[in-house]
Order: structure tokens, then C-alpha cells, then sequence
């Protein structure tokens, strides 16, 4: 598919650097919240373990993306400075210092808060140096007859050259004294952990007695080192851990994306490194030995005070049955419209349009909206964009049923979702062979978009049927993250988003249309125009006001907007989850604009933008943020809210609610810094406990495998 031209913004001067805050400092400053969650003692223990976990997930996925593409930049002299004027040589010192300072934290959580609480709790990660006679016995037993089959420990000398490390795996670099059975002398040795063996062993209760008793895969092979080199002394066992470049780079003149697509896999674990974590008790000799083998520089080690794959902690969320250490378990609900008396969707939504609030909202409803199409022998075509699905999602299940019952079905698969690539290449591969017709999106353009639209004869006219969303249509995420979906039979907005799946799948001109904003096309010039729009009525003295919730917040332009209106009377505040790089509080230029974060239980997700346009409000979700990629780089999808009772829910809920947050909201100032909100003198207000409490069926004490926290950006 041939690429198109995006509508790019107009450029009238360079950005002012200093009225811009960085983007990947303010990534890592996401993390310094995240990682306070893990430190405040009012949430569930398991549930402050989690976060630590997220923490850890979230720097990988950092340096696999942001640093590497940094650092790959900065290499070839091709990284030119952001909004801000950091040159990359800068920034990548201070992101290290920034890296340096999260990760003593993070560490200092682990062993001096979070393990001596759950060590209080009787559940207990043990060192070597804490087993007992008895529980040596059971893991040596344990290492000898389901680890040390599996190993492949490496001697290295000129027969043995340093073997590829994949990325983000256990290792073990071993020093041993002795010679082998041939004469040779001993030196250095490896031992990869393959990914089949579990990183974290429970010790079972009649070995340890009663409580929770688990020890790291790590520590298991350093403590039996000895085990794997008869004859050897083990002078020293020390863990490491390698991150890699995991941005995949496919050109856009292929002939066949998901074959490109597939080979680029391939070779993904054992890209360039581009971080070494390593125990602080590995010396300087073997650091450097690592450093020397993987090209990387003594900027790119990180010392861990702990495991080097803290990242394991969250699997034993499951593993510990202990409901009062986890968050209160809730029921979604099922939305009113849906009526206590079951009536077919179509008929519901023929009469009225549906709004789902995501997690407290079931998502079944999505389900059943689909499953309802599949089964209504008039629908004649199903449409649908996914993203990020999920293994298990019933979707795909019906999707492949609506295709071998005759119906006309078209489904957009962004195989470039990061590290959903390969699941993505599968599902594409599963509902081809069921008949559906699979489209790969736009070449140089990610799908991002969510939406369904569903084609249904209705006596002697078609009549369509559409589900927007600001998330993807992965149910497990529908528990965890906080999104917005719109049902509605809206003649227009069915019109147009006919009009965007004949433009992904049928190489169609530019469109025009009624009620959607469409990214890269007109998504962007709009939210400028509505921008200053509000900045003309401010002019004017009429009311003005702009009221935004995003993921993140990083288009230059935009924000040049967003001041020009400030400093002509709007009034502008930003719920921003991630990073934000407009300074807010500036004197003479942004002290009309707020900004703030909330970090809570579930992953902040849902993007609103709301105008006050002059006692006119418009209220648009979105599947985009206001960064450049969205506007300019992705197919994404603003939908309006056109029904006034459901626009003023969304207003009330997602916006006023979490503006009046004053337990889990940050409060951004102009240097950069966050600062906890404090209930102060007005009662304590949390933006989601209250919509848990007004919108989920139920809340009750969680069951063992209850849901749990999402804070991954």
C-alpha cells in the first residue's frame, strides 16, 4: 500500500526551548510516581509489590525503546535536540542520573520497606544465607532434578567465545579455579537460565511450615554454582541482566509487511544492548569483561541491591492467597441502558446511544454486541480495528464464527503494536484461514484507532451499527485500564467511520467527514483550531475554558497553542498520566494552565478533550493523545459526544472527578517536579474510588486471584 501524505503542522518559528519540559525525563518522573505507590504503607501490601514490579517493567521497556533510539541517534550525530534543547550527549547523562537515582529507590523499597513488611506478613523471600538445613536440602533436591538438567553452563576460552545473551535474561557469570578433564584451566564461565525454568520457586509448607516462603531462580544457581562445575572451585557467582534495542525498523517499500515484519522478529532479542544490571557484589573485572563483550560503555552498568530481575516479584501476586494484602475485589456493572428486562442491542441502540466506563462497566457488553451480530442472520458486513487483543479474547473466537456463517467480515491489524507483534501475526494468520479478510493498516501509519461497525439490513434500507473506544479490545485490559467506549447508531458517525475502514482497506483518496476527527488528516489541525477558538471568545470576554485528559502531551505546536490561549484569558487544565513537556505555572505565559497526574489502582487510559466554547461545550474521546506520533504518524479516531446527558456524564466523570482528586493526583510545576495533592482542609476525594463506589455492581474483599494494579505507561 502506498504511503500518503499527513497533514504536517505549520512551522511559523522555532519552539522556545525553555517554555518545553523533556520527554523522557518526564517518562522517568512517571516512574518516581509509580514507584511512590509502591511505597505508601495505606495500599495492600501485594498490591504495593505490583508496583515495584511495574516499575521495573516500565524501565525495561524504556530503555528498549526510548534510550536506544537515543543512543543510536546520538551515535550516528542524527539526534537533533527536542522542543526543549537538550542535546542527546546531555539528556542521556541526565536520564542516567535520573535512572541511577530510581533505581537506588526501587531497590531501597525492596529491602528496607517491602521485604521487612512481608516478611511481618509470614511471607518470606529467602537468601541463601537465610535457609534452613532442612530447606537447603529441598532446594539442592529441587536444583538437581528440575534445574540442572535444563542448564547449559559455558566455559569460556578460544574454543567457547562469549555466546549471544538474549535480552532481558537471567545469567550467571561464574569464576572458577581448578582445571577440567582435558588439562585446560579454569576461568569464566556462563550460565544462561532458560526461559522455561521459573524465576521464583515456592518452598512448600511441609518443608518450610506455615506462611509464604519463595527464593529467586538467581539465587538458587549462585548458592549451587559448584553443581555445575565438578572438580572446580567456585571463587564467585554474580547475576546479570542485558537490555536490547527492541524497536523493530521495517521499511515502508515492502512487499509483504507481515513477512518483513516476521524476519525483523527474529533477530529482536540480540539487538545492540543498551543497559548492563549486575549485582553489587560483581567486581570491577567481571563488569568490565561483561562491558568489553557487549560494546557498551561504563555508563551503560546499573548495580542492583538485590535480584537484577526485581521484575519477578509481581508473579507471586497470584501465588499468595491472601485477600486482605490486595486491593477490595469489584464487580463491573452492567450499564443501565441495558434495561432490567433483556431486549436485543439493535433495538437499544436504535432508540439510544451507550456509554461504557471502563473498568467499572463490563465490557461484556462489547461482547455481546458482537456476539448479537454474529447470530442475527440480518447483518450482512462486521468491521473491525485491533490493536492490542489478548490471547484469550472471545472477539476473535466470534469474528472467525461471523465469517463461516456468511457474513462479510473485515478486520485492521496493526501488526506493529510494540511487543505485540508476534501474537498480532498469529491472529492474523487464524482469521484468514476462518475467511475473514485481514488488512495490515497503512504502511508508515500505525492503526491506533478503535472502533467496530457493523452493517445489519433493516427492511428495505442498511442501517449501521458503531463501537468507538479510547482502548483496544483486549478484555483482560478492560479490567485494568480506564477507557471510554461509545455504542451508537448515529447516521453520521456510522457515515464516516464507513468512510475510514473503506480508506484503510481500499487505498481510497482523502475523505471528508461529518463528525469524526481523523488523524493524520484532521485531527490535529482541529484541536489547534479548537484551541484557539476558545482563545478568540477569551479575546472577546466570553468564557473560556479547556478541559483535557491524555496519556501524554508532547506536540509542539499544540502546546504553543495552549499557551497563546493561557495568556489570552483561558482557563486550561490538563490531566496528563505520563509525560507532560508544557511547563505550566510560567509567569506571563502559563499561570492560567494546570496540569496533573493521577496514579492509581487502574492504569489511567481514557483521552477526553472538552471546549467550553462559549456555553457550547463540545466533548470528544479519543484513541490519541497529543503527542506528534498520534497526530502526525497514526490512524487514530475523535468521536463526539452528541447526546447531552451522556457528554455531561463524561464531563463529570472522567474530568470534574479527577480534577477534585486530592489523594492520588500530582501536581506538575514549572521546573518539572510533581507534588502528591493533600486533602488539606476539604474532605479526602479519590477519582476512582468514586467511581467504583457509584459505578461497579459490587465491591467485596478480593478472592486470590482478584484484580490487581496497572500502572505500566
Amino acid at each position: 500500500m502506498p504511503r500518503r501524505q499527513a497533514i504536517q503542522p505549520v512551522i511559523t518559528e522555532p519552539p522556545q526551548p525553555e517554555l518545553f519540559l523533556n520527554r523522557e525525563l518526564g517518562a522517568l518522573e512517571f516512574n518516581v510516581r509509580v514507584l511512590a505507590q509502591a511505597r505508601d504503607p495505606g495500599i495492600p501490601l501485594l498490591e504495593r509489590l505490583r508496583y515495584l514490579s511495574i516499575v521495573a517493567s516500565n524501565l525495561d521497556e524504556f530503555f528498549e525503546v526510548r534510550v536506544a533510539m537515543l543512543k543510536q541517534r546520538h551515535q550516528f550525530g542524527s539526534a537533533a535536540p527536542g522542543p526543549d534543547g537538550i542535546a542527546s550527549g546531555e539528556l542521556l547523562s541526565r536520564i542516567r542520573e535520573g535512572v541511577l537515582d530510581l533505581t537506588r529507590a526501587q531497590y531501597a523499597a525492596w529491602q528496607e520497606e517491602l521485604g521487612p513488611a512481608l516478611t511481618a506478613e509470614n511471607i518470606h523471600f529467602l537468601t541463601h544465607k537465610q535457609w534452613s538445613s532442612r530447606q537447603r536440602r529441598w532446594l539442592q533436591g529441587y536444583f538437581e532434578n528440575e534445574v540442572l538438567p535444563v542448564l547449559s553452563p559455558l566455559g569460556l576460552d578460544p574454543a567457547h567465545p562469549f555466546p549471544r545473551i538474549l535480552n532481558k535474561t537471567l545469567n550467571i557469570a561464574v569464576v572458577l579455579q581448578g582445571r577440567d578433564a582435558f588439562g585446560h584451566e579454569g576461568h569464566m564461565a556462563l550460565v544462561r537460565a532458560p526461559r522455561s525454568l521459573p524465576r521464583i520457586i515456592r518452598i512448600p509448607n511441609e518443608v518450610s511450615g506455615e506462611g509464604d516462603h519463595f527464593v529467586f531462580l538467581a539465587e538458587l544457581l549462585q548458592a549451587f554454582a559448584d553443581l555445575m562445575f565438578p572438580g572446580f572451585k567456585v571463587a564467585g557467582a554474580y547475576q546479570f541482566r542485558v537490555t536490547r534495542n527492541s524497536e523493530l525498523i521495517v521499511e515502508e517499500e515492502v512487499d509483504n509487511l507481515a513477512r518483513a515484519l516476521t524476519e525483523e522478529l527474529v533477530g529482536r532479542g540480540y539487538a545492540r544492548p543498551v543497559r548492563l544490571e549486575i549485582g553489587n557484589d560483581c567486581p570491577q573485572s567481571i563488569v568490565s569483561m561483561l562491558i568489553s563483550n557487549f560494546e557498551l560503555e561504563e555508563t551503560d552498568v546499573y548495580r542492583c541491591d538485590g535480584p537484577v530481575n526485581i521484575i519477578r516479584l509481581g508473579l507471586v501476586y497470584d501465588e499468595i492467597e491472601r485477600p486482605e494484602l490486595k486491593f477490595p475485589r469489584f464487580t463491573p456493572s452492567i450499564p443501565a441502558a441495558f434495561g432490567p428486562v433483556k431486549k436485543r442491542l439493535f433495538d437499544t441502540l436504535s432508540q439510544r446511544d451507550i456509554l461504557l466506563h471502563h473498568p467499572y462497566e463490563s465490557f461484556n457488553a462489547v461482547i455481546d454486541l458482537l456476539r448479537e451480530a454474529v447470530q442475527d442472520p440480518d447483518v450482512l458486513a462486521i468491521k473491525q480495528t485491533l490493536y492490542r487483543a489478548g490471547k484469550d479474547t472471545p472477539l476473535v473466537d466470534l469474528l472467525v464464527e461471523a465469517a463461516r456463517n456468511g457474513k462479510d467480515v473485515t478486520v485492521v491489524i496493526e501488526l506493529r503494536a510494540r511487543f505485540d507483534e508476534e501474537a498480532n501475526i498469529r491472529l492474523a494468520e487464524r482469521l484468514q484461514e476462518a475467511g475473514v479478510q485481514v488488512v495490515y493498516g497503512v504502511v508508515g501509519f500505525k492503526t491506533h484507532a478503535k472502533m467496530m461497525l457493523i452493517v445489519r439490513r433493516e427492511n428495505s434500507h442498511l442501517r449501521r451499527y458503531v463501537h468507538l473506544s479510547t482502548g483496544n479490545y483486549h478484555q483482560s485490559n478492560s479490567r485494568l485500564y480506564t477507557d471510554i467506549g461509545l455504542m451508537t447508531a448515529d447516521p453520521e458517525i456510522g457515515e464516516d467511520l464507513h468512510k475510514v475502514f473503506q480508506q484503510l482497506s481500499g487505498l481510497g483518496p482523502t475523505i471528508s467527514l461529518k463528525r469524526l476527527l481523523h488523524s493524520p488528516f484532521t485531527l490535529y489541525k482541529s484541536v489547534v483550531a479548537k484551541i484557539e477558538r476558545e482563545a478568540e471568545h477569551a479575546r472577546h470576554g466570553r468564557p473560556a475554558r479547556i478541559v483535557a485528559k491524555l496519556n501524554a502531551l508532547n506536540e509542539a505546536h499544540v502546546i504553543e497553542a495552549l499557551y497563546a490561549a493561557a495568556q489570552a484569558g483561558v482557563e486550561i487544565d490538563l490531566i496528563v498520566r505520563g509525560a507532560c513537556t508544557l511547563r505550566p505555572g510560567i509567569v506571563g505565559g502559563s499561570e492560567r494552565i494546570r496540569v496533573r497526574s493521577i496514579v492509581g489502582r487502574f492504569l489511567e487510559h481514557s483521552r477526553v478533550y472538552w471546549f467550553g466554547n462559549d456555553g457550547q461545550p463540545e466533548i470528544y474521546c479519543a484513541s490519541a493523545d497529543w503527542m506528534e506520533r498520534n497526530l502526525m504518524r497514526r490512524i487514530e479516531v475523535a468521536f463526539p459526544i452528541l447526546d447531552p446527558a451522556l457528554a455531561k456524564r463524561v464531563y463529570d466523570e472522567t474530568l470534574a472527578n479527577y480534577l477534585a482528586d486530592n489523594t492520588q493526583a500530582w501536581l506538575l510545576d514549572s521546573q518539572g517536579r510533581y507534588t502528591r495533592a493533600t486533602p488539606g482542609e476539604q474532605p479526602p476525594h479519590s477519582a476512582q474510588e468514586t467511581l467504583l463506589a457509584n459505578l461497579s455492581a459490587s465491591i467485596a474483599p478480593s478472592s486470590p486471584r482478584g484484580e490487581g494494579t496497572a500502572a505500566s505507561h
